[in-house]
C-alpha cells in the first residue's frame, strides 16, 4: 500500500487535518506572550494541562488519519483491476459463436403450397420458427431434390438477385404467379466453392433462380408476411450420379461452414415413389415401405456419429429402398446433411407416412433453448 500514489481524496484528508496541528502550535506561541506577573499563575495551572491534553489531541488525530488513510488505499486498490463490463465480456461464454444445426426437411410439390392445412405443412412452419427464432443463421445453403449438376461435379448459384424457377408443368395459371422474396450471397457462395475445392471436388459458378424444391418448402417454414427468413439464401446443386457416399463427402466439406452462422438445409423426402402415389391418387392406404424405409432412415442418422456414413451407405442395401425411392434425387439431400452433422447425433423431429411418401423432418444437432 505505501507504494501506490495518494489519490486526490488522501491529500485533501492530510489538508483538513493540518489546522488543527497548527491551532495547537499557536495556543503555546500565545502563552509565551502573556506578561511575566502572570507566568508562574499560567504554568501552574494550565501548562501542563495544555501538555497533555496536545499530547492526547495528537494521538487522536493520529489514528483518525491513518484510518482515513487505510480506507482510501482500500478504494485506490479496485481501480488497478480491469473495468468491471471488460471482465464480463471476456468471462460470458454466450460472447462465442454457436454451431448451427443441420436440417432434413421433407418438401412436398408444387400443390403443397395451398394445402395449408396439411399436417407437414404446419410442421415445416413450426421449424421454421424454430430457426428464425431461437437458430438464428446469418445465411442458409440448401440443396434441393430438383437440381443435379454433372457427373463428378456441382453447380453453385452466385447471384444475389433471384428470380423463381417454376420447374412443374399442367398447373393452375396461378401457380406461376407466386412468389417468395429471396437474395443470394456471392460471399457466402465463394466461402462453400473454397471448402468444395479444398476436399477435391468440382464447382461450376451459375447465375440461376431458386427452384420449386427450395421455394414451395420455404413458403411453408419462412412466410414472408409471418416468419421472413431474412438471410441470404444460397442454393448448390446434387451431383448428377446416385452415389450417396459422394454426397455424404459434400456434407463433410462444408460442415466448418456451421461454425460461421452458417446453417446447411438439404430439402427432399425420405420416401418418394411417385409413380405409385399416381396409381394410388384415389386411395387412403400407405404403403409398407412409406414407413418401414423411414424407421431405417431414423435409426441411421441417431447412431454414433462414427458409424452413421457406413449405415448410411446400408440404407440402400435394404430390400425396401427401391420401393422408397425408384430414383435417388430426393434421398440424396439427406446425405448432405448426415455428412455435414460431424459429430452432431440425428434425430427425428416429426414423421407423416401418406400413401407412398413420408414428410419425415430431421434436425442434426442441439437447438439452445430461448
Amino acid at each position: 500500500m505505501g507504494t501506490l500514489r495518494p489519490s486526490d481524496r488522501f491529500l485533501n484528508v492530510i489538508r483538513r487535518e493540518k489546522p488543527e496541528h497548527e491551532s495547537g502550535k499557536t495556543a503555546r506561541q500565545a502563552m509565551r506572550s502573556t506578561p511575566s506577573s502572570n507566568r508562574s499563575f499560567l504554568y501552574s495551572k494550565y501548562f501542563w494541562g495544555f501538555v497533555l491534553l496536545g499530547i492526547f489531541s495528537t494521538q487522536a488525530i493520529y489514528r483518525t488519519s491513518q484510518s482515513r488513510i487505510w480506507q482510501t488505499d482500500t478504494i485506490i486498490a479496485p481501480s488497478t483491476a480491469p473495468p468491471p463490463s471488460t471482465m464480463s465480456k471476456a468471462a460470458t461464454p454466450s460472447q462465442s459463436p454457436s454451431r448451427m444445426p443441420v436440417y432434413f426437411l421433407g418438401i412436398g410439390g408444387p400443390n403443397f403450397m395451398e394445402a395449408k392445412d396439411h399436417p407437414a405443412f404446419l410442421k415445416l412452419g413450426e421449424i421454421g420458427r424454430e430457426i428464425t427464432t431461437k437458430v438464428k443463421p446469418k445465411a442458409v445453403v440448401v440443396f434441393s431434390a430438383h437440381w443435379q449438376h454433372g457427373p463428378s461435379k456441382v453447380a453453385i448459384n452466385v447471384a444475389e438477385k433471384m428470380d423463381l424457377i417454376y420447374d412443374f408443368y399442367g398447373f393452375p395459371p396461378h401457380y406461376y404467379e407466386y412468389e417468395y422474396p429471396n437474395t443470394g450471397s456471392r460471399e457466402v457462395a465463394e466461402k462453400v466453392i473454397e471448402k468444395l475445392s479444398i476436399a477435391g471436388i468440382g464447382v461450376d459458378r451459375v447465375d440461376r433462380g431458386l427452384d420449386h424444391g427450395v421455394w414451395v418448402g420455404f413458403l411453408a417454414a419462412f412466410d414472408p408476411k409471418k416468419n421472413p427468413l431474412n438471410v441470404p439464401i444460397v442454393q448448390v446443386s446434387l451431383l448428377g450420379n446416385e452415389d450417396p457416399d459422394q454426397h455424404y463427402r459434400i456434407g463433410q466439406a462444408l460442415e466448418k461452414l456451421r461454425d460461421e452462422g452458417v446453417l446447411i438445409i438439404g430439402a427432399g423426402m425420405v420416401v418418394h415413389n411417385l409413380h405409385d402415389f399416381r396409381k394410388a391418387r384415389s386411395s387412403t392406404k400407405v404403403m409398407p415401405y412409406a414407413s418401414s424405409f423411414e424407421e431405417g432412415v431414423k435409426e441411421a442418422v441417431s447412431v454414433k456419429p462414427e458409424d452413421r456414413q457406413a449405415a448410411m451407405m446400408a440404407l440402400l442395401k435394404r430390400g425396401d429402398a427401391k420401393a422408397a425411392h425408384p430414383s435417388l434425387e430426393h434421398l440424396l439431400p439427406i446425405h448432405i446433411a448426415a455428412g455435414a452433422a460431424g459429430s452432431d447425433v440425428g434425430q427425428r423431429l416429426w414423421a407423416l407416412p401418406e400413401g407412398s411418401l413420408n414428410w419425415a423432418q430431421y434436425r442434426f444437432g442441439a437447438v439452445a433453448a430461448v
